[in-house]
């Protein structure tokens, strides 16, 4: 097994970004080039999401599925398929990728409240066997969202219809 020492570990962890990650250029892209456009990173919003499409009313969070704990109950902690818990400093880590799942919940009940839809988006599911499929949910999933949204808006109550006729 490789060994990192404390320090080389520390400064590895350091260069890991926040924003403009490969998963999220990937969807990013990909969303582009089916039509849709958005915001990057909007301030206003609980959570900053990584992409927001005001046309749909939509947050969507591109995460790593080491940093939030992708698939791994709170609860028991243990590593799953697409996320591996480090064993130097077990402690911490658990810790803080509870924090992080936690938060993460809080936002988006936040931005329900608002009115927003939240999408999730996992690292794992962007892998080159996956990534066609993937983006096609979040389109069709979109999609969705805006015919919903615009039908609901489209039906009259019957005294509307009355004054309509």
């Amino acid at each position: 097994m490789n060994k990192i020492n404390p320090t080389n570990q520390q400064n590895n962890m350091a260069f890991v970004k926040s924003k403009d990650t490969r998963p999220e250029m990937i969807v990013r892209k990909g969303l582009w080039m089916r039509g849709f456009r958005y915001r990057l990173n909007h301030k206003r919003l609980p959570g900053h999401p990584d992409l927001v499409l005001r046309k749909y009313r939509t947050c969507i969070f591109v995460n790593g599925c080491f940093w939030h704990g992708h698939l791994v109950e709170i609860d028991k902690m243990e590593s799953s398929q697409c996320c591996r818990l480090p064993n130097l400093n077990r402690d911490f880590w658990i810790a803080k990728i509870r924090r992080n799942k936690e938060r993460d919940k809080k936002e988006q009940s936040k931005l329900a409240e608002m009115g927003w839809h939240c999408i999730t988006v996992w690292e794992c599911e962007l892998t080159p066997k996956r990534r066609v499929s993937t983006l096609e949910s979040i389109s069709f999933t979109l999609n969705h969202i805006w015919l919903q949204d615009h039908k609901a808006a489209t039906i009259f109550s019957p005294e509307q219809e009355e004054k309509r006729i």
